[in-house]
């Protein structure tokens, strides 16, 4: 079981060496008025009690990213010379006094808080109502997602006492306003017939595009059947809102599309804040995403990360996952997420908390995959929309989008696929040739809509549509880039794999690697992301905001990690 606290002894130290802060507050961040899809019911109970999280300012982030880089791009003398644990940490944790400003605003409420992330940058406490609206001079209300129907308590604005400006980042739950859950995977449709398990041509035949197998996706990308070798080699997989991956549909799954594995092949379960795997309400979500990573990657060891259902929109559950990774002395060399949200639901400040997270994970030779999402330019707006609504996490430019393909021969963009550009996060550098280039050929095209100035993304693309997967003891179909993801994470194990065999460091972060070897990639020409009332973005030649820079092609990547 991973844990997710994490005590800081020197807590009440610091906080004892602290003059008590003012109560004279500042507004921290303000929503200007209800966001849509949501209702404002009334106040919140005086005495609801929940859990507030405290993000404190890190000590080096600038540092961190540049770090990251060093040791992820490929020109690099620094290159694959990932940072440990503790250098990680030595660049995150809060300055002393930061702590002690905040413990002490704490305990002059009578509230005292414990550590919940490994270097110490983000506190939790329970609080009710009553006493947050006087610690934040808050007023927390009741909200409905008229899309879910579920409950949430939150303000429209906060505040913060002079003194903490610096010390104190956030405070959440605040101002986020998610809409929906997370899932991004379209339904399972009609049950088939167990589909053919084998495909006997270098070339993916056509008629994998009414169901892609795991034979399929090796013709399609080359993706070798041999079993890996590197027991220290792993591949970690998310699992949220209540979605179980079943034991007995992978090994039917395993039974019928891939003979040449054991059909005992599974993989290790672990949990964070009350998850479990319930074997008797598998999910098609959690299914997919372990049957095209244990199906895949044969013979990586395959870990599902289950966490609990305690948050309703999902954005703790983001926060702990990755926090408990990062406690982990050996970080997964692969993590593959096949959830997100709607970017403008998630404040500036938490989404680039969480981006940072990812960008410590990569430093330390991790590659973190995000799906980019099923609502092309839309996002997951219930509503019309007039501009574009990107995705978060994929956004984050710390992290690898894989955006949707279907068909072959040739494959074209899946218009489902979501890609466009962040409002909050700015152009990295590694991409800005490739998206300039776009957006020379783009002209004015849907001018006003997107953020030309932002990450985007996504960085590259795999099969999205009719992908077979066992569910409930059936065989049927399943769309959207939740199929994307497990496949480009079991194709970046199996390249982990013979890197490690041959004495090579893991890739972790991928970017910088993809959008300077983009000859390792099929281009993906046609197709588009339609939403909003307009056709989207048009996949071209080149990088595109549908497929990014294309589909992988196993063999060239091996050249282009020097294998």
């Amino acid at each position: 079981m991973i844990a997710s606290s994490f005590i800081l002894a020197s807590l009440l130290a610091f906080a004892c060496a602290s003059p008590l802060v003012s109560d004279n507050l500042h507004v921290h961040e303000r929503r200007d008025g209800v966001p849509a899809g949501f209702v404002q019911d009334g106040p919140a109970p005086d005495g609801y009690t929940f859990t507030m999280r405290l993000a404190l300012v890190e000590n080096n982030r600038a540092g961190l990213e540049q770090k990251l880089y060093a040791v992820s791009t490929p020109d690099s003398a620094d290159y694959g010379k990932h940072l440990s644990k503790e250098e990680v940490e030595a660049l995150i944790s809060p300055a002393p006094e930061s702590i002690a400003a905040v413990t002490a605003w704490l305990s002059s409420h009578g509230l005292s808080a414990q550590s919940v992330s490994p270097a110490g940058d983000w506190l939790s406490l329970n609080v009710t109502v009553k006493q947050a609206n006087t610690l934040l001079g808050a007023d927390y209300w009741t909200f409905t997602d008229q899309a879910t129907g579920q409950q949430t308590v939150r303000t429209l604005e906060y505040s913060i006492p002079p003194a903490l400006k610096g010390h104190l980042d956030f405070a959440h739950p605040t101002v986020a306003y998610v809409i929906g859950s997370p899932k991004v995977v379209k339904p399972f449709s009609n049950a088939l017939p167990p589909p053919q398990q084998n495909v006997t041509s270098n070339a993916a035949p056509a008629n994998c595009a009414q169901a892609f197998t795991p034979a399929c996706l090796e013709a399609l990308y080359g993706i070798p059947t041999a079993r890996a070798t590197q027991s220290s080699n792993r591949l970690a997989v998310s699992g949220f809102i209540g979605e179980y991956a079943s034991q007995t549909d992978l090994r039917t799954f395993l039974e019928q599309l891939r003979r040449d594995l054991p059909a005992t092949t599974t993989f290790s379960v672990e949990f964070v804040d009350g998850g479990k795997n319930d074997q008797s309400n598998p999910g098609i979500e959690a299914n997919l995403d372990t049957q095209y990573t244990v199906g895949i990657a044969s013979g990586v060891p395959t870990v599902f990360v289950s966490v609990g259902t305690s948050n309703p929109d999902g954005i703790d559950g983001f926060l702990d996952i990755v926090n408990a990774l990062l406690n982990d002395s050996n970080t997964p060399h692969v993590f593959t997420t096949s959830y997100g949200f709607n970017e403008p639901g998630i404040p500036a400040s938490i989404a680039n908390k969480l981006c940072n997270a990812y960008a410590q994970l990569g430093a330390r030779g991790t590659s973190v995959l995000f799906s980019s999402g099923d609502g092309g330019v839309s996002g997951s707006q219930n509503s019309q929309c007039t501009t574009f609504v990107p995705t978060f996490p994929s956004t984050c430019p710390f992290v690898t989008s894989v955006g949707g393909t279907q068909g072959v021969n040739p494959e074209t963009a899946a218009g489902l696929s979501a890609g466009g550009f962040s409002n909050i996060f700015s152009q990295p550098t590694y991409q800005s040739a490739a998206v300039a280039s776009y957006l020379t050929k783009l002209g004015a095209t849907d001018s006003g809509r997107f953020n030309r100035t932002g990450r985007a993304y996504p960085d590259l693309a795999a099969t999205a549509e009719n992908v077979a997967i066992a569910y409930k003891g059936k065989f049927g179909l399943v769309a959207g880039t939740s199929c994307s993801a497990p496949i480009t994470a079991s194709i970046i194990a199996l390249l982990n794999d013979q890197l490690i065999a041959a004495r090579k460091s893991p890739l972790g972060f991928l970017n910088p690697l993809i959008y300077s070897r983009t000859t390792a990639f099929t281009d993906i020409v046609s197709g588009g992301n339609p939403g909003c009332g307009t056709n989207g973005f048009p996949a071209t030649q080149g990088w595109d905001p549908v497929t990014g820079v294309g589909s992988p092609i196993f063999a060239n990547l091996k050249k282009a990690v020097g294998l």
